[in-house]
């Protein structure tokens, strides 16, 4: 919220304490006769322009924490794929970190907001093609999620040991907004930035949900190194004081920075195995491609997806038969390659036949399913050999609300008429867990976004996957990142469960993937390709695997008790505060707090010893409100306060 302009300083009040300079926020005083032309003293002396200038730094620092949270939401997406600059993670957890401590949480809230608004709107741009108002409603829901991580912030950072709290309470907003509403939305997920960095490893250890923490943690401990860059007395006066500031000051710093090398150690440190421990499978990857780049209209008229990889699996066989490919095991279509149901009609069905047979080897197709009843379709992986289905199916358990069905369809449609016609079939859920045996392998199977999901490909890997398959249909959402991001996360999976991973896309991108997430083959958007490599067949199971949840229920658990001992932490000031005052008296305190967090306030500080004590002094403040401006009131001593003040305003 906004500060309202400062009033004037009495002029006696600048009369007696000498000159005063003012910084960002914070007012410090010189000693008598210190000052120099241009002085922003001269700002309050009388006769200056003294409310113009406090006004304009009233302004700018209005605007000051709403800008930086709207820049650190923008650096958060430009940690993602397409841009991928991993780094801007952390440093956006510590922007945002730093700008929530100490503020009412109120306003933490509505920095969050913004925060959130920016990543959201900038994250989710793919969204566009159902409609400008589609992409606003899931960012501004979804948003609303993510921001409460700012007012968890400012309540985590009153209790000891702060940093650590702040991944808890990552990783449980993460736990959040990826069940609720509809099943949840994960997509945006710290951990989804870092498919190729020192932190990558930890997945295997703890999921995504470990991850997520490191680079929560990782920021947090660098707003920990800027806290304790804070000066510690006057630089360069030789005194022991000074020494003895310098001292606390590297230390202060040392243990943050130290923290964080070490947990990028830890990540480095965590073996990642890919040798084959059941074989290996020579697997043939088809992106058939589709009519159009992008848009509702993205995979064109019926039977036209289906026949662009049939063609794509001939041209296959024919390479196999003349001894330019190996024989593959199996080959893998991807989400919706079949767009009429095989079951129903027999041209599909005999197109997929046809595919089967040029290729020698059984097919994993992506098909929309009639039923069961009307108005219902599914959303399944089939296993197809040259004499049809071979028995082998998986249904996607988690349809995309307002994508793939509609909540509350009966009031929807009447409110936004387009839905009964570009949403007229609701899909069914699954009930099965995604583990098909294609030909001699045992693939786990899951669906478009399913891959963000924790337990459902972990699921899989349980019930005795050996290759990990993500099948996809990107076609619809053009250039706009949707599927590098998808892809990262396919890499994060490959290694939180140490195996061989294959995302195969109508339109791309599709890649083959080694267990420790290398890429080893990968096509690029809209383009018809083959992707063929021999992967390792895998079947122990990770550390992750073992312990399953219980990296991400303990996380929360730690979350939400420090956000409790924040909430009594604050609740126990304000008693201490108002200790002996009657009814009446506390709830004109409780008023006075409410004013005090809604204004500009000015501290004056009169000095004593000052070079022990008033670094401490202004420290202990700032931290009780960080938007305080503090006069200090110096007596023109030969202590030199003055010297003292102007360097902790540096």
């Amino acid at each position: 919220m906004g500060n309202p302009p400062t009033p004037s300083i009495p002029r006696a009040a600048v009369a007696d304490t000498g000159t005063v300079t003012t910084q960002d926020t914070l007012t410090v005083g010189r000693s008598a006769g210190a000052s120099q032309p241009g002085d922003p003293a001269d700002a309050v002396r009388p006769g200056g322009d003294s409310r113009a200038a406090r006004q304009a730094g009233a302004r700018a620092r209005r605007l000051t924490r709403p800008l930086l949270a709207v820049t650190a939401g923008i650096a958060l997406y430009l940690a993602f794929p397409p841009v991928g600059i991993w780094p801007l993670a952390p440093v956006s957890v510590a922007v945002i970190t730093l700008l929530a401590r100490g503020v009412p949480l109120r306003r933490s809230a509505g920095l969050g907001m913004l925060f959130s608004l920016a990543f959201m709107l900038s994250m989710l741009r793919f969204v566009m093609f159902v409609g400008l108002d589609g992409w606003i409603v899931l960012s501004i829901g979804e948003a609303a999620l993510l921001a409460l991580i700012a007012p968890a912030t400012t309540l985590v950072m009153r209790v000891r040991g702060w940093p650590l709290w702040v991944a808890a309470v990552w990783v449980g907003q993460e736990a959040l907004r990826g069940r609720v509403p509809f099943g949840g939305f994960p997509w945006g997920k710290l951990a989804f930035t870092q498919a190729d960095t020192p932190l990558t490893p930890l997945a295997a250890l703890g999921g995504s949900p470990l991850v997520t923490a490191a680079v929560a943690g990782s920021g947090a401990l660098l707003a920990a190194a800027v806290l304790a860059l804070s000066p510690v007395g006057s630089p360069g006066t030789g005194t022991p004081a000074a020494g003895r500031g310098r001292t606390r000051r590297a230390a202060a710093l040392a243990w943050p920075l130290g923290a964080a090398v070490a947990m990028t150690a830890a990540g480095l440190a965590v073996p990642l195995p890919t040798s084959a421990q059941a074989g290996s499978a020579q697997v043939a990857a088809i992106q058939g491609n589709v009519p159009r780049a992008g848009g509702l209209e993205a995979l064109g008229r019926m039977f036209q997806v289906t026949a662009n990889h049939m063609t794509a699996t001939e041209r296959l066989g024919t390479d196999v038969t003349a001894g330019r490919v190996p024989h593959p095991d199996l080959v893998l279509w991807p989400e919706n390659s079949s767009d009429v149901d095989p079951f129903v009609d027999p041209r599909a069905a005999a197109m997929l036949d046809r595919a089967a047979r040029a290729v020698g080897a059984p097919l994993l197709v992506g098909a929309v399913l009639d039923g069961p009843g009307t108005g219902k379709v599914r959303n399944a992986g089939l296993g197809w050999s040259g004499d049809g289905w071979t028995g082998q199916i998986y249904v996607k358990q988690h349809p995309v609300p307002f994508a793939e069905y509609l909540p509350g369809r009966a009031v929807l449609e009447k409110l936004v008429k387009r839905f009964a016609t570009e949403l007229p079939d609701d899909f069914v859920h699954g009930s099965n867990v995604g583990s098909l045996h294609i030909g001699t392998v045992t693939i786990g199977d899951v669906i478009c976004f399913e891959v963000a999901y924790d337990g459902l490909v972990r699921d899989t890997v349980n019930a005795g996957a050996q290759l990990l398959v993500v099948q996809t249909n990107n076609a619809s959402f053009g250039r706009k990142g949707e599927s590098e991001q998808q892809l990262a996360m396919t890499r994060m999976r490959a290694v939180e469960h140490g195996r061989a991973a294959v995302q195969v896309s109508t339109s791309g991108q599709s890649a083959l993937i080694e267990p420790d997430g290398r890429v080893i083959a990968q096509s690029g958007l809209y383009e018809t390709a083959v992707l063929t490599a021999s992967l390792p067949l895998r079947t122990s199971r990770t550390l992750a695997d073992r312990v399953g949840a219980a990296p991400e229920i303990l996380l929360v658990i730690l979350g939400l008790l420090a956000v409790t001992f924040g909430l009594r932490a604050g609740k126990s000031s304000r008693e201490r505060g108002g200790a002996g005052r009657e009814t009446a008296g506390e709830a004109a305190g409780d008023t006075e707090r409410r004013r005090v967090d809604d204004e500009r306030v000015l501290v004056c500080v009169p000095t004593y010893n000052e070079r022990e004590n008033l670094h401490n002094t202004v420290i202990r403040l700032r931290a009780a409100n960080p938007d305080v401006d503090l006069l200090v009131i110096d007596d023109a001593s030969p202590d030199g306060t003055g010297e003292i003040a102007d360097g902790i305003a540096a």
